[in-house]
């Protein structure tokens, strides 16, 4: 009967192009799946370029961070780029290298003393980083950072000579190294107040993590060493946290 080849014809393609169907919306699907997970609402960003031989995506939340008591809050942390937050010295004591490192990311915020009015201008600023590493990375680089800050006693920073001091930090996460900034002091007019302006950097590590807080006076003025300490623990609070 002549008609039923051509209805068993007719019946392959059908069946053909429902496979072929089912092929394209099986490649389709694959093509539109995201494996990434959504970024969450509470990160900030992350290092562009993480060590390699990172097996995983690290992610440092802004809950990783120091968080200042109220009376010392002048304005909301704020995300920064890492270089403009670490400071330098005779050069880039405190950067990475990017050696073991998985993730980075910085913020800077100013606070104020707890007896200043709130007209005042900030009493200073702290700008931090966080580095996660993997490894002994976190532990490398504070041995790293150590040697490079003894390497540097001093240095010019416009007319003045900047002195270098540093020592470790007892209770203060894994490890701390404290450094000190000293340069004559000055008034608002450039006129020598016939004393000192400091500033302070602290780098700390707990666990498979390292920060660097650095805080300085309002606009060239000195901080206020009474209070560094504070910021350290409350650092070490916000890894303590991020890291379980």
């Amino acid at each position: 009967m002549p008609g039923l080849p051509r209805a068993a014809a007719a019946l392959a393609v059908t069946l053909a192009a429902a496979l072929a169907g089912c092929a394209e919306a099986e490649e389709t699907d694959g093509q539109g799946a995201s494996s990434a997970p959504a970024p969450s609402a509470t990160t900030v960003g992350v290092d562009p370029s993480p060590s390699p031989s990172a097996s995983a995506t690290v992610t440092i939340p802004k809950s990783a961070f120091l968080d200042l008591p109220a009376e010392l809050r002048k304005s909301p942390a704020q995300a920064t780029d890492v270089a403009q937050a670490l400071p330098q010295l005779c050069g880039n004591e405190f950067g990475s290298g990017g050696r073991s490192v998985t993730a980075s990311a910085a913020m800077m915020r100013d606070y104020k003393l707890p007896t200043d009015p709130p007209e005042n201008v900030p009493y200073g600023t702290i700008a931090q980083t966080v580095f996660a590493f993997e490894g002994s990375g976190a532990a490398d680089y504070l041995q790293r950072v150590r040697g490079a800050v003894e390497s540097c006693p001093s240095f010019d920073r416009e007319d003045a000579k900047v002195t270098v001091t540093s020592k470790p930090m007892s209770g203060i996460g894994d490890e701390a190294l404290l450094v000190t900034l000293t340069w004559p002091g000055t008034n608002l007019d450039g006129t020598p107040t016939g004393g000192k302006a400091t500033s302070q950097v602290v780098t700390i590590r707990v666990a498979d993590a390292a920060t660097v807080l650095y805080d300085q006076g309002w606009e060239g003025a000195s901080n206020k060493p009474d209070l560094i300490d504070d910021f350290a623990r409350a650092a070490v609070r916000g890894l303590d946290g991020w890291q379980g």
